[in-house]
């Protein structure tokens, strides 16, 4: 017997085996399947080599009908090592299951073909776990798309994820001119012109780069839909009646509404695209590369019709009459690039028409406060001609369409505040002019807009007036999207506790206040040791001894060679959030009042500007923000009673109190703004704040500050804290109190080293 089989071999199996070798394999095809133009690898293994080891593995479970010998020969056409390494995993495989091993025999060219050497390991080991589960059925069918398994993992590996990418397209998407507009992970490609929809991955492009850039392309073309005109005026409305007239009952009007609308469509991309290459050259240039190499010949209707809307003069009338002018035209229309979205009127219309009011309402609420600004410089007799606003037209780029609106009182130009030149703006983009119902003054009050994902609830208005009510999206990670509008957090005072607490806590540590004023007076006069200098107080050492090193192999000495001390000048704005959830009841109510008091009165010694908030809340409508200490307030009396008035409320929580505490944080001009969140535990609330959710739009939050140049930074005494606070957090921005008793002790010293 062959020395390539068992010894138990039984009688009859060898002369099986020889009628089984003896099966015709079709050579041609192999060669066009698997081999390289054609050819052999030139170390291949040779074909009978294979078969013989591959059925001294599975020869048990053979048959006529079960042949290992095309698996062989089709193996032969790869180079040795990665048939070595593929019996190797065969021979694996067998150890659990004979069964099994056969058919990996069957499928070992296929596995070959489509998987690289690193990745074929992974996939037997999930095949052996699945084989645990589901058994060789189950098997099988994975075996069976082993080729769409590898075309998803390249997908994934060359994909971008929209919420990895999403806080770089956020800035990107800033950059632009214009209404400021959000993204959002959907279905579709689309604008609704306040909300950019992108998909929630991209893996079109073999190079992940060029995924990302396509996401750059679409937001760029999106944009381009608002800033360049596409839904101004009554275009959304004529846009609609098409649609509804592509979904008539009749068919000949069904089918011209269809069409029409893909007319206008692609007349439309085209002239946007010119309006990209003029106004963002370097990202058009970037956008060309994920052009097609071939690109399909416009027809000579199409040609013509590509001059006028590349033109400086083109706008969306311009791709409306073009669009009608060949309804009926032969020839098919040019296929949009792959970063042209969808056109979505109705979405736009309803947008759009929710904005207008409440824009307008906004703007004469600006107005009125420039009124009332200026109000003390007119005359009495100018008061009412002062409520009335004009606007005049002056050439600049920085608006739709090269013309600026100069906000005029008289003949008098008024310079707008930032808030009114971005409504301005906005407006501008719906109706390429600003009406002059909307330059009319009303009192001053209620439009509240806050950076990131904060906006004004527009449903909410008789609240918002109010001035203390604040709506807010929050980041919903199962979706990779924000629920809009979600939270509502409302602004209120502590009731003030008139008692002695801060008298007492002063008794009670005054051997730790008298250290803690000692450290803060020595950070405020810290000085800064700047070495190398050219002249200075003292010699450089180190500058010193490098310098005689150059001279003794005969180079020049610099003249660098001394140290002189600079008084480093303290730009810190610091905001205390305190967690006021009920878990915080009793003694540790108690050790947390006591920290603040040791904090403000170090804080009151160094210098550095502070506010002080408490959070509490219960459920999404109800998100409460307790103001204890703001930046303007002094710490006195007042500030002493509502530290003393901190009490235990409801649930934590903390993405809607970072978004609205990061705004406030904006408001206040340092150099340095940190966030600090005194907390007891994780995120939780009633609805379902919890968990996962609660961590995860925290996280979101806590970027989305340092995004603007806020430093969150976690202070916790939850021993569970490793589990969750590197991850929302950061791995530096947070410190673990073991002991509670101890927060007084440690808060102070905390913060001098966080500020340093």
């Amino acid at each position: 017997m062959s020395a390539d089989h068992p010894a138990s071999l039984e009688l009859g199996q060898a002369d099986l085996l020889a009628r089984i070798r003896s099966l015709e394999v079709d050579e041609a095809e192999l060669a066009r399947r698997y081999g390289v133009d054609g050819r052999r690898p030139a170390d291949a293994l040779a074909a009978d080599s294979i078969l013989r080891r591959l059925e001294a593995l599975v020869y048990m479970v053979l048959s006529m009908r079960r042949s290992v010998v095309p698996a062989a020969q089709a193996l032969a056409w790869f180079p040795a090592a990665r048939v070595e390494a593929m019996l190797e995993h065969i021979a694996r495989v067998c150890r659990s299951s004979l069964d099994l091993g056969y058919h990996l025999c069957t499928f070992a060219p296929e596995v070959l073909k489509h998987l690289d050497d690193d990745e074929i390991g992974d996939w037997i080991a999930a095949l052996l776990d699945l084989y645990d589960r589901k058994g060789s059925q189950g098997c099988i069918r994975e075996m069976q798309q082993v080729a769409a398994h590898a075309e998803a993992l390249r997908r994934s590996r060359r994909g971008v994820d929209f919420a990895e990418v999403a806080p770089v397209l956020e800035s990107f998407t800033t950059g632009l001119a214009g209404r400021r507009l959000r993204l959002q992970a959907a279905d579709a490609i689309y604008t609704d012109t306040e909300v950019i929809f992108l998909p929630a991955q991209l893996s079109q492009f073999a190079e992940r780069a060029d995924n990302y850039r396509l996401y750059k392309a679409m937001i760029a073309a999106l944009w381009a839909q608002n800033w360049f005109g596409t839904w101004l005026g009554p275009g959304a409305d004529w846009l609609t009646q098409v649609q509804e007239q592509a979904q008539h009952q009749t068919q000949g009007r069904a089918q011209d509404g269809a069409r029409l609308f893909t007319l206008f469509r692609c007349a439309e991309a085209l002239r946007l695209d010119a309006c990209l290459s003029r106004e963002l050259p370097g990202l058009w240039r970037e956008m060309q590369r994920l052009m097609p190499s071939t690109l399909e010949p416009l027809s000579a209707t199409w040609r013509a019709a590509a001059a006028q809307l590349q033109g400086a003069a083109a706008d969306a009338g311009t791709s409306r009459r073009i669009a009608e002018a060949l309804l009926h035209a032969d020839g098919a229309a040019p296929q949009p690039h792959c970063w042209h979205g969808e056109l979505r009127p109705k979405a736009v219309a309803e947008v759009a028409a929710a904005r207008a009011a409440r824009e307008r309402a906004a703007l004469q609420q600006q107005l009125g406060v420039i009124a009332d600004e200026l109000g003390g410089n007119l005359r009495a007799a100018e008061a009412s001609e002062a409520l009335r606003f004009d606007v005049r037209r002056v050439p600049d780029d920085d608006w739709p369409g090269g013309i600026a609106f100069q906000l005029v009182l008289g003949d008098q130009a008024i310079q707008p505040n930032a808030e009114a030149r971005q409504l301005m703006h906005s407006i501008v983009q719906d109706f390429g002019h600003i009406p002059s119902e909307y330059l009319q003054a009303a009192g001053q009050g209620l439009y509240h807009r806050r950076s990131g994902a904060a906006r004004e609830d527009g449903d909410s208005a008789e609240a918002a007036s109010a001035g203390n009510v604040f709506v807010y999206d929050e980041w919903d990670y199962s979706r990779r999207a924000y629920r809009k509008g979600w939270c509502q957090l409302r602004e209120r005072d502590v009731q003030p506790q008139n008692d002695d607490f801060v008298a007492q806590t002063r008794t009670k540590y005054r051997g730790l206040l008298k250290h803690l004023y000692r450290t803060f007076e020595a950070l405020r006069g810290e000085d800064r040791i700047l070495k190398r200098e050219p002249y200075g107080e003292d010699p450089d050492i180190d500058a010193l001894v490098e310098a005689h090193a150059d001279r003794t192999r005969g180079l020049e000495m610099g003249d660098r060679l001394f140290q002189r001390r600079r008084r480093v000048e303290r730009d810190v704005a610091v905001l205390l959030m305190v967690d006021m959830s009920g878990s915080t009841k009793g003694w540790i109510n108690d050790v947390q009042r006591e920290s603040l008091v040791l904090l403000c009165e170090s804080l009151e010694s160094l210098g550095d500007r502070y506010a002080i908030y408490g959070f509490s809340g219960f459920t999404h409508m109800r998100c409460d923000l307790f103001r204890i200490k703001r930046f303007s307030d002094a710490y006195d009396a007042v500030v002493h009673g509502r530290i003393s008035g901190i009490r235990p409320r409801d649930y934590t929580r903390m993405g809607v109190t970072i978004r609205h505490l990061t705004a406030r944080l904006l408001e206040v001009e340092a150099r340095t703004r940190v966030l600090i969140t005194l907390s007891d535990g994780r995120p939780d609330d009633e609805d379902g704040y919890r968990g996962d959710y609660g961590i995860e739009d925290t996280r979101q939050a806590v970027l989305e500050a340092r995004n603007q140049g806020v430093h969150p930074f976690c202070i916790t005494i939850d021993d569970d804290a490793q589990d969750y606070l590197p991850h929302m957090f950061g791995p530096a921005s947070y410190t673990l109190v073991e002991n509670v008793a101890k927060l007084p002790y440690r808060v102070s010293d905390i913060y001098r080293r966080i500020t340093v």
